[in-house]
């Protein structure tokens, strides 16, 4: 196998544990909750953004549109979330947080910030700073490119 391919799977496995072992983390920290990593990423970037619409809130935690329909009417269901019209397009749903779902996050979210520091901190601050460029890049770069076809 040539080194490029050997470097690039390793990078893959390498990248893939790291991502699962912080990840684990992220599961007890918000489990604690009884949420799941999507809800929470749903209660999160509304928090930080305000109301959304439920397409973009879907693209910012990278799940289907079936997905965040789900996910949204389980958060709205517990009080959470709730789904508002937008003015301006009549088929399009803005999700934004209860009171409670607002509260909730006060009080959780610097909880979880913390567990998430305590999972990177294997790295520096300069460490992780240069880890997000670089991954950044490969994202990108990743982003990008066509799909490589199948040799043969």
């Amino acid at each position: 196998m040539p080194r490029k391919q050997e470097l690039s799977l390793k990078l893959w496995i390498v990248l893939s544990r790291a991502q699962f072992a912080v990840e684990a983390h992220v599961r007890a920290d918000v489990a604690r909750h009884d949420l799941t990593p999507a809800e929470f990423g749903i209660l999160e970037v509304l928090y930080h953004k305000g109301p959304l619409l439920l397409g973009e809130v879907q693209k910012k935690i990278l799940v289907s549109s079936g997905g965040i329909t789900y996910l949204v009417d389980r958060l709205e269901q517990r009080g959470l979330v709730q789904r508002q019209e937008c003015p301006t397009d009549r088929r399009a749903r803005y999700a934004a947080l209860t009171p409670e779902g607002e509260a909730l996050m006060q009080r959780i979210f610097p909880e979880h910030a913390r567990a998430l520091e305590h999972a990177l901190s294997g790295l520096t601050e300069e460490e992780q700073e240069e880890a997000i460029r670089l991954l950044r890049k490969l994202g990108r770069h990743a982003a990008e490119l066509p799909p490589a076809a199948p040799a043969g």
